[in-house]
């Protein structure tokens, strides 16, 4: 767009102050439902891209833990190596593409919900799951990106200028928390409760992720309001471990939902390159080690636990790797889709909120179903605070390479004590404080507006 006003600044051509005719110009574009389902799925894909689910969410919110490590440390300019040593700088290639690529869905999602009101669709009911997705898709954006960065720049309008933004420097916490709640509790209202397609956003993806949040804020009894619902609907269960991360059972019962890839689409372009990425070094091409598993998670699996080989494998050198991702044929298109929100992390979150509001006895049946379905015996744990190891534990050796780890960590309040714990027992000469708990903000960020300042 800035191209285009410099030309048309710059000439006195006529010629070339035409509409361009080989690209879709978005104000002449999102006028019909054909149109508006397409601009729909691209924010969809916009998920996929590297700086969210496609590679540096996962990294970003998993080896800065006790649960992941990066093998090979000075590896693609030592990006990854400095999450995991808490050395990452402002000019991180990491914190670039995600903020970028989050801003880019959050614009993409702003245009839907502003305008889809007024474009005629066959199906009120259609529209309406339309918006509710986008909205789902928003707020789980703008949380991830408080829950990394803190306060951040909040734009619900679309933007046609650019510069309308500038000066207004970070939106506190708290306010962008109201928008993450409002729209998820629009989506609620909107979303249909079974998916028209697989992939789609559902009611219960939405109650969910507002479970989640409320959980996060420390609102328990707001919070069991929503996972409640979700248990309720009947819509969701736990399935066999085995099948759960099958390439031939994506999209079951258990996944509420999933960023989605597919291997040998579109050019190979709709593929993960999570795989390579994320296996041991010399285990396939070009594999580069990041965001394994730690030896010390490894070995908190038991024998009978049948996630220790199912969820986490062990190379013949003793390397643990994430087995939830499936080897593709082309090593950097993997058809694996990346699950943000399952049933078993509702159990284990409607455990974990019985056990804040001290209902104690409510709190073992959601835990020993995600035990049992592992092939282990109900836990032992009767007191509050043994039930919360319990929990954490748990959520630990359920949720590996799922994203959650260090937002556990945070959301406890313990990432300072555990992660300066887990670098003493492994002699690691690292120690970090609150001041690592936040991520910095992009440079290019604060260079193009100097009222964002840096964390």
């Amino acid at each position: 767009m800035l191209c285009c006003s410099l030309i048309g600044i710059c000439s006195c051509s006529k010629q070339l102050d035409q509409e361009p005719i080989t690209e879709k110009v978005i104000n002449n574009f999102l006028t019909n439902e054909k149109e508006t389902e397409e601009y729909v799925n691209s924010v969809y894909a916009s998920l996929q891209s590297t700086g969210l689910y496609g590679l540096y969410l996962p990294a970003l919110a998993e080896i800065p833990s006790d649960n992941s490590f990066d093998e090979v440390p000075a590896n693609d300019s030592g990006i990854f190596g400095d999450l995991d040593q808490f050395k990452t700088i402002s000019t991180n290639d990491i914190l670039e593409k995600n903020w970028s690529d989050s801003y880019v869905t959050i614009q993409r999602a702003n245009v839907v919900i502003n305008r889809i009101n007024n474009i005629p669709y066959a199906s009120a009911t259609t529209r309406n799951a339309r918006k509710g997705e986008v909205e789902f898709i928003r707020a789980l954006v703008y949380f991830n990106l408080i829950r990394l960065y803190g306060d951040v720049p909040l734009a619900t309008a679309e933007t046609t200028n650019p510069n309308q933004y500038f000066g207004k420097g970070r939106t506190p916490v708290d306010e962008v928390y109201q928008q993450i709640i409002t729209d998820l509790k629009d989506a609620i209202d909107n979303l249909p409760v079974a998916a028209t397609q697989p992939g789609r956003v559902i009611k219960t993806a939405a109650q969910t992720l507002l479970g989640k949040v409320y959980l996060t804020q420390g609102n328990y009894r707001l919070a069991k309001e929503q996972v409640d619902a979700v248990i309720a609907s009947n819509v969701h269960g736990l399935v066999p471990i085995e099948t759960l991360f099958d390439l031939n059972n994506e999209n079951n019962k258990e996944i509420i939902f999933s960023v989605q890839f597919a291997s040998g689409i579109n050019g190979n372009t709709e593929g993960s390159v999570m795989y390579q990425q994320f296996s041991p070094s010399g285990t396939v091409d070009g594999a580069k080690g990041h965001n394994l598993p730690t030896k010390e998670l490894y070995n908190l699996y038991s024998s009978s636990d049948k996630r220790k080989t199912v969820y986490v494998g062990i190379t013949a050198n003793g390397i643990p790797f994430n087995n939830k991702l499936k080897r593709p044929v082309n090593i950097v298109d993997g058809g694996s889709d990346f699950v943000v929100l399952r049933y078993a992390d509702v159990l284990l979150m409607k455990a974990e909120i019985e056990n804040k509001l001290d209902n104690i006895l409510a709190v073992a049946d959601p835990l020993n179903m995600v035990r049992n379905r592992a092939g282990l015996l109900n836990t032992t744990a009767i007191t509050k605070a043994a039930l919360s190891a319990a929990i954490e534990q748990e959520r630990r050796l359920e949720l590996v390479g799922e994203a959650d780890r260090w937002f556990d960590l945070l959301k406890n309040g313990n990432a300072v004590s555990t992660m300066n714990a887990w670098f003493t027992a492994q002699n690691i000469p690292i120690s970090i404080t609150e001041k690592n708990l936040k991520l910095p903000i992009p440079q290019s960020q604060i260079n193009t507006d100097p009222s964002i300042k840096q964390n």
